[in-house]
């Protein structure tokens, strides 16, 4: 990633055509409506309307967005507004967002169920706690990381502590969303990102010191953003929080708009050491639980983005290299959002369609318990796999009690094999669980 091309000056196009005829002509153009919302190193190489140049179209579109933008308390280093504006495609976004997030349309009853959408919480929980690490450099497999949370073991390198930190921080955002946010509430969600990750375990929990000083950068030495200093760092994080709790807003701010340069202000201001990126996507988490947008204990906007870092990376820059212009950013991240409640919405019928067959499957032995019947499924897919009864009570979220009862029963009736690892019991799935499922199923039907 580069950084993008600064767009000429807004006043120094408006001086150049002052007093033209053409000035006429470019507000005439700023008139057309727009379908999406380019930057000028796009849009510098696409062919501009007929009759004009690229600088007159950019000097268009400025006047147009001007027009719409509102300010916002975040400053940067010289004490300007970031600004946004709410063009149509952002609009179609938020109204997809306010459908599928917001209330009780249209959600699958595997969510809404509470026999089942424990299932789907952890799932969530594990899925952002991944992909949030691996976006700030976290490496290890899927499976690996899902079968720490699941067990309980101790992480083995920071990459591990990184991802079962975010686990942890995840759970506590869901406790928080109803409490205004506070600095002490940020700092404690950082210490929780960060614990045992970094060279200097002081650092977790406070802001950078003005001797630690930290820019955003790539492997070759260019720099991207250089935040404010450290001084400023206790006043801007009041702001923002004030910010946060819609004390600050001249003007109506949609939540879902709030929660996204909520997200942007943190990683803005850069105010730790270490973990800026994964406390602000804890804070977007907070800020849309807060505005009651229920669903997103169930979704995983980090996974979206690991999947397109650079266009990630390049919102923050065309932000900053045009005029403080959050705009940019906001359209990415409502379609980053809106792809990530997709997604959601897939994998639960995904998931459904997977246990309407089991069900009909094993509906004539009529012996399983919908946890039961959800590992059968699981286990039929990984011959071979080791099930304890921690990590049972942690998918289910049941007490050690019922997982052990359920693992039993199951080992009982010959459908999982038991070894012994330590003092523990484990679990496996036999490779011929099929064959034995359908001869218990014949049986059955004969009894």
């Amino acid at each position: 990633m580069k950084t993008p091309q600064r767009p000429p000056t807004f006043p120094a196009l408006v001086q150049e055509h002052a007093g033209t005829q053409r000035l006429s002509h470019i507000l005439e153009l700023s008139r057309a409506p727009s379908a999406d919302y380019r930057h000028w190193d796009k849009l510098r190489h696409l062919p501009a309307p007929a009759g004009f140049t690229s600088e007159e179209w950019w000097l268009a579109l400025k006047v147009q967005r001007s027009g719409a933008s509102k300010p916002l308390p975040l400053l940067d280093k010289k004490g300007r507004p970031f600004t946004f504006c709410v063009p149509d495609l952002v609009l179609a976004e938020l109204h997809e967002i306010d459908v599928g997030a917001g209330s009780a349309i249209g959600i699958p009853e595997p969510i809404t169920n509470p026999q089942t959408r424990d299932r789907y919480l952890i799932r969530s929980l594990i899925e952002e706690a991944i992909t949030s690490s691996q976006l700030e450099g976290a490496v290890t497999t899927r499976e690996v990381a899902k079968e720490m949370i699941r067990t309980g073991r101790p992480p083995r390198d920071t990459s591990e502590q990184m991802i079962l930190n975010n686990y942890v921080t995840m759970q506590r955002i869901a406790e928080l969303k109803k409490e205004p946010l506070s600095p002490e509430m940020v700092l404690g969600i950082h210490r929780l990102v960060t614990e045992k990750t970094l060279d200097d375990p002081t650092a977790a929990g406070r802001f950078r010191r003005p001797d630690e000083h930290r820019v955003v950068g790539d492997d070759f030495g260019e720099i991207f953003h250089e935040p404010p200093p450290a001084s400023e760092l206790p006043a801007r994080f009041q702001a923002m929080c004030d910010f946060a709790n819609g004390k600050t807003s001249s003007c109506f701010v949609h939540p879902v708009v709030r929660a996204i340069a909520l997200h942007f202000w943190l990683a803005y201001d850069h105010p730790f050491v270490d973990g800026n990126g994964r406390t602000a996507r804890a804070l977007f988490y907070w800020a849309m639980l807060h505005a009651g947008y229920w669903l997103f204990e169930f979704i995983s906007i980090s996974n979206i983005l690991r999947k397109a870092p650079v266009e990630y990376g390049r919102s923050f820059l065309y932000t900053e290299t045009d005029d403080n212009d959050l705009t940019y950013f906001l359209v990415a991240q409502t379609k980053v959002i809106r792809r990530a409640i997709v997604e959601l919405h897939e994998y639960i019928a995904r998931k459904t369609t997977e246990v309407r067959e089991l069900e009909a499957h094993l509906r004539a032995l009529n012996l399983f318990n919908h946890r039961q019947a959800e590992l059968i499924r699981h286990a039929l897919k990984h011959p071979g796999q080791e099930y304890g009864i921690t990590s049972h009570q942690k998918s289910h979220n049941v007490v050690y009690q019922t997982a052990r009862t359920d693992l039993l029963d199951l080992q009982t009736r010959g459908l999982l094999e038991t070894k012994k690892r330590g003092r523990k019991m484990v679990f496996v799935a036999p490779p011929d669980l099929a064959p034995r499922l359908r001869k218990m199923e014949k049986e059955a039907r004969k009894a």
